[in-house]
């Protein structure tokens, strides 16, 4: 594992800044932040000639967030991709995370609200505006609006981390039954990630450019900062050295937050302590989630410093520590298991420039990789029936 020090490591970064993306600081863009109109805010919505209510989504069907276009892609996982005939659903502009529901109803944060689409009848069923104030609608890196989200653990809530350019973000509560904000709480900068406690009674913004994790209670609606910052907060929003995303660890309720493959945060949102312990895939990482035995899955990016950091991967780690490295072919973004848990589906949308409109399948067992051509910047997954969805 590099063990790097700090100085040796910014400098590094500084100079890799123009070769690779997705922690760049706030105010930056990959080239796509033009003002784009609002689509209507409750109508159903499909785009013409694809998908269909006639036919169930069946168990098992992939839905992927295409953040360089509008919609929701319906993806068969058997090789087929998009080609299935599933097709896709208009939800809003630069959709990012996504939420499933056992009632069936998907939850996506958008830039301009959070979509709800059936996923039975592959339908928008409504848009519920944002109550923060983000500016214009735009699209790209560093657009306005939703990020992370996550359902309350009876469905009742939908929680949107809110991204305010060149501010500090929100979490938005969304009642899932009246389909209204119903409460907004401030949270740090860029909020990439939502997750929920076990029991409900908290949830948790993971906020990019702040270099910490917001603890918000849903009793009180207080929230509580706490820092995590494996390599310090030299650099400020220009470091590269943020949290991403976080998994909630079903065996006690532990935060985990990948860094660098070198480093793997373990956040305890009770006391606000933050143990690290060692990683091995040396990449920069993105998105994560904890299997339901507790095996964590994480994302690796690609190199920061091409001379001296390894390629794009999946890091398979058990609960006792234990690291399989899966290489992977170009940047990727999240990830999110199949039921049954063998197959990793991981995203190749990326949030910045050297994306590709696919996804890798990933045999958890064998390594094997099989890519599937799908979406547009595909950049969260969830799966019908499956154990975990991508962003937030």
């Amino acid at each position: 594992m590099n063990r790097r020090s700090v100085a040796g490591r910014l400098a590094a970064l500084a100079a890799a800044t123009a070769t690779l993306g997705g922690c760049a600081p706030d105010g930056g863009d990959d080239g796509a932040a033009s003002p784009v109109s609002a689509p209507p805010g409750s109508t159903a919505q499909r785009t013409p000639g694809s998908g269909g209510t006639s036919a169930r989504t069946p168990q098992g069907t992939l839905l992927v967030t295409d953040f360089g276009a509008d919609t929701v892609t319906f993806v068969d996982p058997a090789g087929r991709g998009a080609a299935a005939g599933l097709g896709s659903v208009r939800v809003g502009t630069a959709p990012y995370g996504i939420a499933l529901g056992e009632d069936g109803t998907a939850w996506v944060a958008t830039a301009e609200g959070v979509a709800a689409v059936d996923t039975r009848t592959r339908v928008r069923t409504a848009l519920v505006p944002h109550r923060t104030d983000t500016g214009p609608v735009t699209t790209g890196e560093y657009r306005g609006g939703g990020m992370g989200i996550a359902l309350s653990p009876d469905g009742s809530r939908v929680y949107v981390g809110v991204n305010v350019p060149g501010g500090k973000g929100t979490l938005e509560v969304v009642d899932t039954e009246r389909r209204e904000v119903t409460r907004v709480v401030p949270v740090g900068r860029r909020p990439f990630d939502v997750d929920v406690s076990r029991d409900g009674r908290q949830v948790y913004a993971t906020n990019h450019d702040s270099f910490d994790v917001s603890v918000v209670d849903t009793g009180d609606w207080t929230a509580r900062r706490i820092e995590v910052a494996p390599y310090g907060t030299e650099g400020g929003l220009g470091s590269w050295l943020k949290p991403h995303y976080a998994a909630v660890r079903p065996s006690d309720g532990a935060l985990l937050l990948p860094f660098e493959g070198e480093r793997l945060a373990v956040v305890d949102p009770g006391t606000g302590r933050v143990r690290i312990e060692d990683m091995t895939a040396n990449t920069h990482q993105h998105g994560v989630t904890a299997g339901a035995d507790g095996t964590l899955y994480v994302v690796g990016t690609g190199p920061i410093d091409p001379s001296e950091d390894d390629g794009p991967s999946l890091t398979v780690r058990t609960p006792e520590g234990d690291e399989r490295v899966v290489p992977l072919d170009g940047p990727h973004e999240t990830v999110a298991l199949s039921a049954d848990g063998r197959t990793a589906y991981v995203s190749g949308g990326f949030t910045r420039d050297g994306y590709w409109n696919g996804l890798s399948a990933v045999d958890v067992a064998t390594g094997r990789v099989t890519r599937l051509p799908v979406g547009e910047r595909p950049l969260a997954v969830a799966v019908l029936g499956g154990q975990g969805t991508g962003a937030g």
